[in-house]
C-alpha cells in the first residue's frame, strides 16, 4: 500500500490497515528509525484502565452501582 507525507509532516495510514487492526483516533504510535528512508511504526499499548470513566459514565441509570456490604478480607 502507498502513501504521502502530507505538507504538516503527517503520514496517515490506509484505510484498509486501520480496518484490519482496529486503529482508533487518538491512539499512539512509536516511529522508530531502522535506518536512513526505513522506519518501524508501533502502536502503543492502551494506558491502564482506558475507557474506564467513559464506561461508567454509559451507566443506564445513576446508582446504577451500589456499594454492598462484605466482610474483610485483611485476616485471610
Amino acid at each position: 500500500m502507498r502513501t504521502s507525507v502530507s505538507t504538516k509532516g503527517q503520514i496517515v495510514l490506509p484505510a484498509e490497515i486501520r480496518r484490519r487492526d482496529d486503529v482508533e483516533p487518538g491512539q499512539e504510535f512509536d516511529v522508530e528509525r531502522i535506518e536512513r528512508g526505513e522506519y518501524r511504526l508501533v502502536r502503543r499499548a492502551p494506558a491502564t484502565n482506558e475507557g474506564v470513566v467513559d464506561w461508567l459514565l454509559d451507566c443506564p441509570e445513576k446508582g446504577f452501582f451500589a456499594p454492598i456490604e462484605s466482610e474483610s478480607t485483611d485476616t485471610l
